[in-house]
């Protein structure tokens, strides 16, 4: 059964087809013919129920004030950039410091030892790209991550989070293989003093057969752990090698809250020399793995638990009618990820879903939001006093009833506009999420026109993350302009 149609590209020669969307035996598909290499017929989501509900909260974006190409009509990917046609702002920048690597990872976004040459931006252009992110309109980019190849391999990476800190960035991470972090405390300090927030640590198992560098992982850890600095643990998923692992990856970082704020899980992209076989054997799309994630928590956390970015747009909505300031708006196509929190207390962990019913609190969040479009002092605080009480709503229809902790996060936050309560929030309790990024065999260009996570390139642009690494992959390009 046909459910939209979008526009995507042929895996073999990239030319842009029209795209099929169907539903069929239970998963969602992705069907599209080109003239010269035939039809392809590739799996979208493998769970047409949950593809079909994360569908509900489509929210589409208001692009980029200042895009820096403009691209003719009809033209993505061609003319990629930020340009008058994508339709949200820069959530998470990256930028690759260089193409260096002390790892050879035979699934690695970047195929970065591949190249034969060296890419590696020079102190002054990156910090050209910081100051062009941090000048986005209507609202600057938020959060940095220096990627790479391996950017520990830079000597000046610290000086580069002391600048990203100094232009105004409020959250600086760091994706890194963690093996410098491993080998010298002294570094972790010097990066958690240039204002480093989080450390983004490749980590792909708990086992020596899925994780070769555990003992490495597990003294970067640790090391984090010593000096204060959060850790996200990012696991590169693949069927058949480490899935049967996520749900123990999750009571590891459970066991580690002081120092591990998250886990995202990347589902991988076939982004190298995959061949098709390749593919029907390790691919692992979102349903996947949030059903590996329920069946090995016994339950605990479940595949209902998880909800789509665009979910969270209601609270910008809320603090942008609040303040009258522009907010960030997480308006990323709908089935690029899914997230949820895990509260880490001395009984266990309780998903966020537990104490609260979502459903209901979006909704109270939504009915705020449009008592406060009234206008007027008085009519704010009536509002939010009204709104607090419908909120309680969703309390009592929570599993669990008490919510003392997440209802003084809500009070904090709404009430005494006290946002570094967030904070709070952060370390008592632990993100879970999982973002698939595409490749040639799933390449939706709707989603690529909703992407909130950019690359910055030394020339000035801006390229989504998925026409960066798959797809036309600029990256190729852009290193090899700019190489060494």
């Amino acid at each position: 059964m046909k459910v939209k149609t979008t526009r995507t590209l042929c895996p073999i020669c990239n030319a842009v087809l029209e795209g099929t969307i169907t539903d069929e035996e239970g998963s969602i598909w992705l069907e599209r013919t080109c003239p010269e290499h035939g039809q392809f017929r590739d799996l979208y989501w493998s769970d047409s129920a949950l593809w079909h509900k994360f569908e509900q909260y489509e929210s589409l974006g208001r692009g980029v004030g200042n895009p820096n190409v403009i691209a003719p009509p009809d033209h993505c990917p061609e003319f990629c950039g930020i340009c008058n046609f994508h339709k949200s702002g820069t959530l998470l920048a990256n930028i690759d410091l260089t193409n260096r690597c002390n790892l050879d990872c035979d699934f690695c976004f970047a195929n970065a030892k591949a190249c034969g040459f060296v890419y590696e931006p020079s102190f002054e252009e990156i910090v050209g790209m910081l100051k062009m992110l941090r000048s986005q309109k209507p609202v600057p980019a938020p959060a940095v991550q220096f990627s790479g190849g391996e950017p520990t391999m830079r000597d000046d990476v610290v000086a580069l989070v002391r600048i990203a800190k100094e232009v105004g960035f409020p959250q600086v991470q760091l994706a890194t293989n963690g093996i410098k972090l491993a080998k010298d405390i002294g570094f972790v300090e010097e990066l958690k003093a240039a204002g480093l927030s989080t450390v983004y640590l490749h980590f792909d198992g708990v086992t020596r057969e899925t994780n070769t560098k555990l003992t490495s992982d597990k003294k970067a850890v640790e090391n984090c752990e010593e000096v204060g600095l959060g850790l996200i643990l990012v696991p590169t998923i693949i069927k058949g090698r480490n899935d049967h692992e996520v749900g123990a990856i999750i009571r590891y970082a459970a066991e580690h809250i002081k120092v591990v704020r998250g886990v995202n899980f990347q589902p991988i992209a076939f982004t190298g020399a995959a061949s098709e076989e390749d593919v029907q054997r390790e691919r692992i799309t979102i349903p996947d793995l949030l059903k590996d994630i329920e069946h090995q928590t016994e339950g605990i956390i479940r595949e209902s638990d998880f909800y789509p970015v665009p979910c969270v747009v209601p609270f910008s909505d809320l603090v942008e009618t609040y303040t009258g300031n522009p907010q960030v708006r997480f308006t990323s196509h709908q089935h690029c990820g899914a997230a949820t929190y895990v509260f880490i207390t001395d009984d266990g962990m309780v998903p966020i879903n537990r104490m609260v019913d979502v459903e209901t609190f979006f909704l109270s969040i939504e009915h705020l939001t449009e008592k406060l479009k009234k206008g007027g002092q008085l009519n704010k605080y009536k509002s939010l006093i009204e709104g607090i009480r419908e909120m309680n709503v969703s309390f009592k229809k929570s599993e669990q009833g008490s919510a003392a902790q997440f209802w003084k996060l809500i009070g904090k936050t709404l009430l005494m506009q006290n946002f570094d309560a967030l904070r709070e929030f952060h370390w008592n309790a632990l993100f879970i999420g999982t973002m698939h990024f595409m490749d040639r065999y799933n390449y939706d260009l709707s989603r690529v026109q909703r992407c909130c996570i950019h690359y910055a390139t030394p020339d000035g642009k801006l390229i989504p993350f998925c026409t960066y690494n798959s797809g036309p992959v600029y990256r190729e390009k852009v290193w090899s302009e700019h190489r060494k």
